[in-house]
């Protein structure tokens, strides 16, 4: 059994564009690659879910999947937020770092470089709410 940190991937995902959807998706879908190809041990909802919710036609907003979001958040240890245009404008993605915080688990950023192998992580300064 492994003693690595379990890392909650949040990134923006609603949009009335499925096509922006897709984007999200495939752009969570890499950076999750790349941060396992670097040893850590990730899970992202976006990644797990978005191939649910377009062939079963879910929801894709906060409210839908708040819940299960936050239960999933319990379980990890820290959360990194993939900072995809939209991320501080994501009423999801905004939950989930002030839910993080709340029950104390750290947050980190990495910036999206969509043709970059290697996921730099650093630590954003800025408000979240800009």
């Amino acid at each position: 059994m492994s003693s690595k940190p379990l890392i909650y991937l949040a990134s923006p995902y609603s949009h009335p564009d499925p096509s922006v959807r897709q984007e999200r998706y495939e752009a969570a879908c890499k950076a999750a690659a790349s941060l396992m190809r670097q040893g850590h041990h990730i899970y992202s909802p976006i990644a797990a879910t978005h191939p649910l919710a377009a062939a079963h036609d879910l929801p894709g907003d906060w409210q839908y999947w708040q819940c299960f979001d936050c239960n999933m958040i319990n379980r990890c240890d820290e959360i990194f937020v993939l900072m995809l245009d939209g991320w501080q404008d994501s009423v999801g993605v905004q939950a989930e770092i002030q839910y993080a915080t709340t029950c104390g688990k750290p947050v980190e950023y990495i910036p999206p470089h969509p043709d970059q192998d290697k996921v730099q992580l650093y630590k954003w300064e800025g408000s979240t709410n800009e």
